[in-house]
């Protein structure tokens, strides 16, 4: 069922983060930092996947996402609702039931057997595609969904998340150079401003965290193994 409240975009950032925090979907620890997919150091790490076993959680952030998505791109814009392997398939369909429209996803690869396809679901040519994910960092794994989804004949220019970490300030112009729109629900500056306000970490956590923030690159540098 499509959501009938529109909080302001600022709302819906407090609250997903609030949410976030509550689950303890949010890692800090500048002791021992995580280590990244890239192998980079970071002192926080995020994990939306927890979401879907918040059943309240769930679904009210999935309103968020349904509304966001229909101020910021158009009540009729889409056609099909495609979630990225492994993580944005829950929240596609999620999505998609509240939108009343079909639903896909899309694999990271082909299977190697059978039809070998990437979609999976039924694509036809000609359909606006939105695209759900969990989380963008850099914008890069996107990319491959979304021409995935074009090679079909859809059509594909916006993506979603409830979470984009919004520091890295190549990620919208890399998205947008391939004709991409994202939207998303909150941010790390959203996180840490939620968590100072809860007092969730201590400060000299909350200090360090957001000196990564402001110059990722640089901290990782600084912070790298070896």
């Amino acid at each position: 069922m499509i959501p009938t409240a529109y909080p302001t975009r600022e709302e819906i950032a407090r609250l997903s983060a609030r949410m976030l925090l509550e689950i303890g979907a949010v890692n800090f620890n500048t002791d021992t930092p995580y280590i990244l997919a890239s192998g980079l150091p970071s002192p926080s790490y995020i994990d939306c996947r927890k979401l879907i076993s918040y059943p309240r959680i769930r679904a009210t952030l999935m309103d968020f996402m349904t509304v966001t998505v229909m101020r910021n791109a158009g009540f009729e814009a889409f056609d099909n609702i495609a979630g990225g392997e492994t993580a944005g398939i829950p929240f596609s369909a999620l999505v998609a039931e509240r939108m009343a429209l079909p639903m896909t996803y899309v694999r990271k690869k082909p299977k190697g057997y059978g039809r070998n396809a990437r979609i999976e679901g039924v694509m036809s040519e000609g359909q606006r595609v939105l695209l759900v994910e969990d989380m963008t960092t850099d914008g890069g794994s996107k990319l491959s969904f979304v021409d995935a989804i074009r090679e079909t004949g859809a059509s594909c220019g916006h993506t979603a998340v409830i979470f984009y970490y919004d520091i890295f300030p190549e990620t919208t112009k890399r998205l947008g150079d391939h004709g991409v729109e994202l939207h998303y629900l909150c941010t790390w500056w959203d996180v840490l401003a939620e968590a100072k306000a809860q007092e969730a970490f201590d400060p000299a956590t909350l200090d360090e965290v957001e000196n990564f923030l402001r110059d990722p690159r640089a901290w990782q540098e600084t912070n790298k193994p070896g």
